[in-house]
């Protein structure tokens, strides 16, 4: 009887112990919504991107992505962002997408620009970078690779006879 108790508290204490663990990493994760004022910007992709991604300025989170859309004119994909109220960017920000390391997930990453005017809340972020995914690199590389184009200069081969030829005697007279 004795046995089974201490294993039962022993138990009791792993999980209390364990709980407060998640408890711990969950608030200091910074997991949680970003509350502020909404803005949105348009890509021509997202590659990855997902709702509640992180919204970044110098690597620092001060926004969320709270959802994604595509425009039936332009067909470009629309992400709506919340942006932290104390964070007030000037209308000439840049967005970009941009990847945590080579196998991290997507973010939004903002360049705030050197205007005087700011964003209202709603306003859209119209300057917008196109980055590259790491797979299309990868597949242009492979084709750069595998493409059948002599290179322009084989070694041991002569060099070029386009050049002008050399002239002795200096400048003309």
């Amino acid at each position: 009887m004795g046995r089974n108790l201490i294993e039962t508290i022993m138990g009791a204490v792993v999980l209390a112990v364990a709980g407060f663990f998640l408890a711990f990493a969950y608030s200091h994760a910074d997991l949680k919504q970003v509350k502020g004022y909404s803005t949105s910007a348009q890509f021509t992709s997202v590659g990855g991107l997902e709702s509640g991604a992180d919204v970044r300025i110098n690597g620092i989170k001060v926004g969320t992505v709270t959802g994604m859309a595509i425009d039936t004119q332009s067909f470009n994909a629309v992400v709506r962002m919340t942006i932290r109220p104390d964070i007030r960017l000037p209308v000439d920000s840049v967005a970009s997408i941009s990847t945590e390391g080579l196998l991290g997930g997507k973010f939004v990453k903002l360049e705030p620009g050197k205007s005087g005017d700011i964003l209202a809340a709603g306003q859209a972020i119209t300057h917008t970078k196109e980055t590259k995914s790491i797979e299309a690199m990868v597949g242009q590389l492979i084709f750069l690779a595998t493409a059948d184009n002599p290179p322009a200069h084989q070694p041991g081969a002569p060099a070029s006879t386009d050049a002008a030829p050399a002239t002795s005697g200096g400048a003309p007279k």
